[in-house]
């Protein structure tokens, strides 16, 4: 099936009587004839639910859909995209670990990753996406265990390149993780270009409608946990906390990951998505294929426009020709980006603060990549803990607005930036 379909079909296939859609399994519990039949699922021993806190039947079927389209092998909904990188990370990463991280990626997981998970004991290296190869390598330590990266960096849009960082991450026998929210699986399989693990905050473009919060994991099954076993013990030795289970034994490339981040993080964190929220997840998945076209075109439109206005100092947008990451953005996103435009005006931030009050189609929101337009000063709110060094690290200048374009008419939101520039003046 190819990607429009997918976002319709897979994941749920209704036999003879079935609801139509995919149904709500709003359980936290299930019932079974005997203790055996239930010990068969405790021990991975057979297919089947017992407790919501783990898996459920809604939030799988849903799951299978994201993974469909992503060209995994096996995937799983969380609660947040913070919790789904925060598990990516942590099932294969524990105290006393490196991992190395774009520098360019959202702030809040930056703050996940150089706050939280250090003082869990895992050490991060934060690298510039453009590095060149020698730095890139230099970062490189005998226990990292994973290289990580943003497809579309939010929001400095900064393209990263999947295939640089995967060739580099597979040479030290480590897995490469993408977050792959801003492009969609409609724009970007960073499977196909070589990542190992791909993530989602579900809550932007795969909802698109400001109506739930979640997080996904897809596992495009093509690492060899076993071929680097000395690397990744809890993959590849006896689990002592789920009956001695070698997951890379037992569920092989392909289903190791997921199977592990289910019995153990799932299990003891508890970060399990509500069946009615990917019941409202799966509605606006139905129409990802159709709204992703709309989201480019408007945001091209806007870039353009942009990047005449003399009000204007510069621009981001990938797909312009004259952004720098044009060429990587025509590699790996042929059909473009998404709708999320960054740029900067002459006064700085007292010029963005009054342009956003003076906007009256897009709403200030901290929300980003849904159906309506909106904005946001990110040094002032999303990345407020993060010093001016690391702004300027992580692409987000004290000047930067974030421009996340929807899916209204595309004049109407010109008019709307247009009228907001001109009470600049």
């Amino acid at each position: 099936m190819r990607k429009e379909t997918k976002c319709i079909q897979a994941g749920y296939t209704p036999s003879n009587g079935d609801p139509r859609m995919i149904p709500i399994i709003q359980s936290t519990t299930f019932k079974y004839d005997t203790g055996e039949a239930m010990g068969k699922l405790f021990d991975l021993e057979a297919d089947g639910y017992f407790y919501t806190r783990l898996q459920n039947p809604t939030n799988d079927m849903v799951a299978a859909k994201i993974c469909a389209l992503e060209g995994g092998t096996a995937g799983m909904l969380t609660s947040s995209g913070q919790a789904a990188n925060f598990f990516s990370v942590f099932n294969i990463a524990s105290a006393g670990d490196h991992v190395i991280s774009s520098s360019s990626i959202y702030g809040g997981t930056y703050n996940l990753f150089h706050v939280t998970m250090r003082k869990m004991g895992v050490e991060f290296t934060f690298v510039d996406p453009d590095c060149s190869d020698e730095e890139l390598e230099a970062a490189f330590k005998p226990n990292t265990k994973a290289v990580f990266g943003e497809t579309l960096a939010n929001p400095a849009m900064i393209v990263f390149d999947i295939e640089r960082y995967a060739k580099a991450a597979h040479a030290h026998g480590v897995p490469l993780i993408v977050d792959n929210t801003f492009a969609t699986p409609i724009n970007c399989r960073p499977i196909e270009w070589g990542a190992d693990i791909v993530t989602h905050s579900t809550t932007k473009y795969l909802d698109g409608h400001d109506a739930t919060v979640g997080g996904a994991i897809v596992d495009g099954g093509h690492f060899d946990w076993m071929a680097h076993a000395d690397k990744f013990p809890g993959l590849c030795t006896p689990d002592d906390s789920y009956h001695g289970i070698t997951y890379a034994e037992k569920f092989g490339m392909g289903g190791a990951f997921i199977t592990k981040a289910t019995a153990q993080l799932m299990r003891d964190f508890g970060s399990t998505p509500s069946p009615m929220n990917s019941f409202l997840l799966n509605l606006g998945l139905e129409s990802l294929a159709c709204r992703m076209p709309v989201h480019v075109s408007n945001a091209q439109k806007v870039a353009e426009f942009l990047e005449q206005d003399e009000r204007v100092t510069w621009v981001n947008y990938p797909g312009l020709a004259s952004n720098k990451y044009h060429a990587l953005a025509e590699k790996y996103m042929p059909d473009g980006t998404c709708g999320v435009v960054s740029f900067g005006l002459k006064g700085g931030r007292a010029a963005a603060e009054s342009f956003m009050s003076h906007l009256k189609l897009a709403m200030i929101a901290t929300h980003v990549a849904d159906a309506h337009t909106c904005v946001l000063h990110p040094a002032s709110t999303t990345h407020r803990q993060m010093s001016d060094e690391e702004l300027v690290a992580a692409g987000v200048g004290p000047d930067l607005i974030r421009l996340s374009v929807g899916i209204e008419n595309a004049e109407d939101i010109l008019e709307d930036i247009k009228q907001a520039l001109d009470s600049l003046e």
